[in-house]
């Protein structure tokens, strides 16, 4: 472990601790340091560190605070992750194994628990997604919204955000383009229309059937392209913001 790593380490046990909670403001670059028995360049360095995962935000003139530590900033970089592994076919596969590993339990779970709010915004972006089977840009937005909608039902915050990270906006938009291109955009959104139905009829073991359906389906979908080389590469979808991942 580098001089810099056990820094790193040290103000990170500080948090685990609870000497520094979230929204707390670090002492002073030259205190910080004393406190670690370090120097002042390692303690800059760790902080930085920090920073770029999202564990300390420097404010300037201001001061370094915690942050609020929740799992959705904690994980933020995972989506860019995913991002940079398109073109890895071993990876794209060993993602959408994962997909299908917790996808379909979260979707158990959301049947279980989904208010009536929650059930109309899924029907909403289901119904977007029936309008507008022949337009990528569309579906590909009401897709990531639909699956989105449904996991937000489960109350479980790190779960959303592993499953939105490793969905990646860059991949669901490769697959839609090769859906509506093999004709194949209809049967997808009737694997949505039964995931909808479960929610709807709050049955957690349909949920998790209907979802492992349209996972396993859409893995088995990305595999046979990716043998055949015949995956798009991915062109950006215009009007496409975060909001709508």
């Amino acid at each position: 472990m580098s001089l810099t790593d056990k820094a790193i380490e040290r103000i990170r046990e500080l948090i685990r601790t609870g000497a520094l909670p979230p929204g707390s403001k670090l002492p002073p670059e030259q205190e910080l340091a004393a406190q670690l028995g370090l120097s002042r360049n390692l303690a800059r360095e760790a902080v930085k560190a920090l920073a770029v995962a999202h564990v300390l935000e420097v404010r300037r003139g201001d001061g370094t605070y915690v942050t609020s530590l929740q799992p959705s900033l904690l994980l933020e970089g995972l989506g860019g992750a995913v991002e940079l592994l398109q073109g890895d076919s071993v990876a794209l596969r060993d993602l959408m194994e994962v997909r299908r590993l917790l996808e379909p339990m979260a979707t158990a779970l959301a049947a279980t628990r989904i208010s009536d709010e929650q059930l109309a915004e899924v029907e909403r972006h289901l119904d977007a997604m029936r309008e507008a089977r022949d337009d990528v840009e569309r579906l590909n937005v009401h897709d990531a919204a639909f699956h989105r909608a449904v996991v937000s039902a489960t109350g479980n915050e790190s779960l959303l955000t592993l499953l939105e990270g490793i969905s990646g906006r860059t991949l669901r938009a490769r697959i839609w383009r090769g859906l509506v291109d093999d004709n194949a955009a209809g049967r997808t959104v009737a694997e949505h229309e039964a995931i909808f139905k479960a929610l709807s009829t709050r049955d957690a073991i349909l949920g998790q059937a209907a979802a492992l359906l349209h996972v396993s389906n859409t893995e088995q979908w990305l595999k046979e392209h990716l043998r055949l080389g015949a995956l798009k590469p991915w062109v950006p979808i215009v009007g496409v913001t975060t909001a709508d991942r």
